[in-house]
């Protein structure tokens, strides 16, 4: 298992830097103390309330300046580089498990998204599999831990078990007749253009790839907690499915980080065959076989016996591991898992307008949500613009539920964040803010193929949130102007 090992550190290693690059490139924006949630007033808000470390568990409690906030993401994306060429892969899994942290615990609503305290629970669980030392050698190192081998595959099964689980127990009757992929491909957060071609396909074809999808989340995984030709076709099966759902849509850098945590399930046989010749063959000299130490054993058996009381609360239901689950869930280390599991049947879009005069009224382009019907849907994962992202989870709700976004109104109307104005593709206020911001709603459809010229369709269903503007004391208040 030792080149099986290689292969799955450096591929985490490079999702990591993938991971944390993306939101540093945009934190500033979103969390900074000119972005739309700074991160200080949030932990302003806990010290408030009484709320300490072990609730919030975050480094950014000794200060949350921007520098500091600069010096998380860099600590977090030099142990993800460390990870990646192999230098002390335990202790910078730790570290990135550690910095990666800081920045969930505090940056809400922007991180907390399943893929992002999966790769914290990647790094914990990866961070035993790991081979000791500052540079381990192929040629050198010990081969790994049943133990942690095991513990590996248990996160790769546990992960999209759920998935398939909570689709099944939801009663979505959209999933138990096949159906639910024919509302999927134009409602899910970020389409891409591969998304209008698979909704295009018939009925039939939907129906089998759904079938698919349940067979691959529900029997398929449950492979890797078998022997070595049982892991084998698990990981088949894992890779198969986040391949086809990289190829369908922006799911950020989740598919590539549930792709690499199947890795483990293959051997070092396996991987042979599948070597490039004409590249040599790493020396590695046979060594024994390992044998798992009791201590291994007793802290695997724990962690399993937490993720089975993890998935069961997730069904809603209180065991007697529940106060442990309590204490330790602000780590974010062992969680539950599962999407989709009620399918959206409508896309309602919310498209924000500036106005210097409330007549005339401009709308802001968001670089990857759908606005205007003529842009081609694109590809942005692995990569994840958070506050597109947060936008279509807004537009499922009301004003009332996405505080932030009236927060992003205030930014916009004071003007001056070029942090903020750097999160939009097109700022038609970017020389001077406007007087008036307004959000309006559209329920948006995938235009047909035929169709030349569009990409989508759309009609016009509402006002969102009140037409807004700055009180003399610059505090938002609603803006006298008329309905759109």
């Amino acid at each position: 298992m030792r080149l099986t090992r290689w292969l799955t550190l450096r591929l985490f290693g490079v999702t990591a830097l993938l991971a944390v690059g993306s939101f540093w490139w945009q934190v500033m924006g979103l969390s900074g103390s000119r972005g739309i949630v700074p991160i200080a007033e949030q932990l302003e808000a806990l010290r408030r309330a009484g709320v300490g470390f072990f609730r919030a568990p975050t480094l950014l409690w000794l200060s949350a300046s921007d520098g500091a906030i600069h010096a998380a993401c860099a600590l977090a994306f030099s142990a993800a580089l460390a990870v990646t060429v192999g230098l002390a892969p335990r202790l910078s899994l730790g570290v990135l498990w550690v910095a990666w942290l800081s920045l969930c615990s505090v940056a809400s609503p922007w991180l907390g998204f399943q893929w992002d305290v999966l790769l914290l629970e990647g790094a914990f669980t990866l961070a035993f599999f790991a081979p000791p030392g500052w540079r381990p050698r192929l040629s050198t190192e010990p081969e790994p831990s049943p133990a942690f081998t095991f513990l590996a595959a248990w996160l790769a099964c546990r992960m999209t078990l759920a998935s398939g689980v909570v689709k099944l127990a939801s009663g979505d009757p959209s999933w138990r007749d096949l159906t639910a992929l024919t509302w999927h491909w134009w409602t899910q957060p970020l389409p891409t253009w591969t998304s209008i071609v698979a909704a295009a396909f018939p009925l039939w074809a939907q129906k089998l790839m759904c079938l698919s999808t349940l067979v691959l989340e529900l029997p398929v995984p449950l492979l890797a907690l078998g022997g070595r030709a049982t892991r084998r076709w698990a990981a088949l099966g894992l890779m198969t499915l986040q391949a086809g759902l990289f190829a369908g849509g922006n799911y950020s850098y989740y598919n590539l980080l549930a792709f690499v945590l199947a890795v483990p399930l293959l051997d070092d046989a396996l991987l042979r065959q599948g070597w490039p010749k004409k590249l040599g063959w790493p020396a590695m000299p046979e060594l024994p076989p390992r044998r798992a130490r009791p201590w291994e054993v007793a802290w695997v058996a724990l962690i399993v016996l937490l993720g089975v009381g993890v998935f069961f609360r997730r069904a809603a239901r209180e065991t007697p591991l529940s106060p442990v689950l309590d204490a330790i869930g602000p780590f974010e280390t062992i969680n539950g898992y599962g999407a989709f599991a009620v399918m959206t049947k409508t896309r309602p879009e919310i498209i924000l307008e500036g106005s210097a005069d409330g007549v005339t009224w401009r709308p802001y382009e968001f670089p990857w949500k759908p606005g205007d019907v003529r842009r081609r849907p694109k590809w942005v994962a692995p990569l994840q613009p958070r506050l597109d992202w947060q936008m279509w989870f807004a537009s499922l709700g009301d004003c009332s539920d996405s505080p932030w976004l009236l927060m992003l109104q205030r930014r916009l109307l004071q003007g001056g964040s070029q942090e903020v104005q750097a999160l939009f593709e097109v700022d038609p206020f970017a020389s001077a803010p406007p007087r008036f911001l307004r959000t309006v709603v559209y329920e948006y459809r995938f235009a047909s193929l035929a169709q030349p010229g569009a990409w989508w369709t759309r009609r016009f269903t509402g006002p969102f949130c009140p037409a807004l503007t700055l009180s003399p004391t610059g505090e938002l208040v609603k803006a006298d102007v008329a309905p759109p």
